[in-house]
């Protein structure tokens, strides 16, 4: 269908427009970026291990090389929005209050309205929104479920999960590579895709993820 084609060909030129470094916009995100991994320096190192995720999960389920370019990006600035969370509630070594979590679940709205606000990343910031839900309809921050959730996002689901899983945390100990698969197992299929998270599992249920 010709708006079909159409389609692709903007979102392959906002693609494009996205990864030319010259933009002034991006900039602006590095920017952003840089005092979000400043104030948290864990956020980083985070985002690349999930970004290597990502990459290796779109390459077993055969996805372009423009939709894992997206996703590099998406791993990159998924948690964006965490700019606008206080540092006091991001590095809490307990458990948060009501209050605290809520506006911890509200950065993947900010994230979206800081990288909807401009064409080039308006091809990711639905991405960004929807990471934190959940397939069976259980997330947030629209309670999406199935399909109706971007397939790059239900892929991010995933790798975010798995290593937040496997990473100390100020608030418990990482788990071990094993318990963090067997919760994948569990939770495919409610939480995750049960699709990609077998394409996670065949890549990776024996190995520790580098």
């Amino acid at each position: 269908d010709i708006r079909d084609i159409i389609k692709k060909a903007e979102d392959d030129m906002y693609a494009h427009k996205l990864f030319e470094v010259t933009s002034q916009r991006n900039e602006t995100i590095r920017m952003i970026m840089k005092t979000l991994h400043e104030k948290n320096p864990r956020e980083e190192a985070h985002s690349e291990r999930v970004s290597k995720i990502c990459q290796d999960i779109g390459t077993k389920l055969g996805m372009t090389s423009n939709d894992l370019g997206l996703l590099k990006a998406i791993s990159t600035l998924h948690d964006i929005g965490k700019i606008a969370v206080d540092d006091a509630i991001l590095n809490k070594p307990g458990k948060l209050s009501d209050h605290e979590w809520e506006a911890i679940k509200k950065h993947p709205e900010i994230g979206y309205r800081i990288l909807s606000a401009t064409a080039e990343y308006a091809v990711i910031a639905e991405d960004i929104l929807s990471h934190h839900e959940r397939y069976d309809g259980m997330g947030y921050p629209r309670g999406l479920a199935g399909e109706s959730i971007p397939i790059r996002a239900r892929i991010i689901a995933i790798a975010d999960s798995y290593d937040a899983m496997v990473s100390d945390r100020a608030y418990r100990k990482a788990l071990s590579h094993k318990q963090a698969i067997e919760e994948i197992k569990r939770c495919s299929g409610t939480q995750f895709d049960p699709v990609i998270a077998e394409a996670f599992l065949e890549l990776y249920e024996e190995e520790r993820i580098s």
